[in-house]
């Protein structure tokens, strides 16, 4: 075989390796959707910064202040709340999901479509609050914080935590998509 002929193919090879690696070097943050990358609970949940960042779109800073009082009170970045309400309901207060998720931060209620979900022998939803309180912008972000912090405490990391916020069926994919917001947002 004529070394040759190798030559070409292995500089190509060679420069695309080294051009990706130099991207990854140099790039600020690198989100694989799918790694099985956990974060440890206290990377986020420890208050960051006190302000949303400007980044995130006019219908999700608009509630701005909600957001920081009620993530102050439960210690989380107020910046992870703002990604969770941008890709659960986009700012829109009024949101309804097709599965019954109600509210900025999409809450399943005890009433409503929710009341039909069983789980074993009773309403998998019947200790949450109605669909009339969860449509109150400031009762659905504290509702939604409390109920995250304590999937955090429970779990202990935030991916985790956000694994179990998010739809059953969508499994890690839900998590990593609000992670990707909150890193790219922030």
């Amino acid at each position: 075989m004529n070394p040759n002929k190798l030559f070409f193919p292995a500089i190509i090879l060679v420069s695309g390796l080294l051009v990706g690696l130099i991207s990854l070097v140099s790039s600020p943050q690198v989100t694989l959707a799918s790694a099985p990358v956990d974060l440890p609970a206290q990377e986020i949940v420890v208050l960051h910064t006190t302000v949303i960042s400007n980044k995130y779109p006019e219908s999700v800073r608009r509630w701005d202040s909600l957001i920081r009082e009620k993530a102050q009170k439960f210690n989380i970045d107020p910046n992870l709340i703002a990604a969770l309400i941008l890709q659960e309901s986009g700012g829109d207060s009024s949101a309804y999901s097709s599965s019954g998720a109600v509210g900025l931060m999409q809450i399943m209620p005890r009433d409503g479509i929710a009341s039909s979900f069983t789980c074993g022998d009773h309403p998998c939803f019947q200790n949450r609050p109605s669909m009339q309180e969860l449509y109150d912008p400031e009762f659905n972000i504290e509702y939604g914080i409390r109920f995250l912090a304590g999937l955090i405490n429970k779990h202990g990391s935030i991916r985790e935590a956000l694994y179990h916020y998010g739809p059953y069926d969508v499994g890690y994919r839900y998590a990593d998509i609000v992670l990707d917001i909150y890193h790219n947002y922030k």
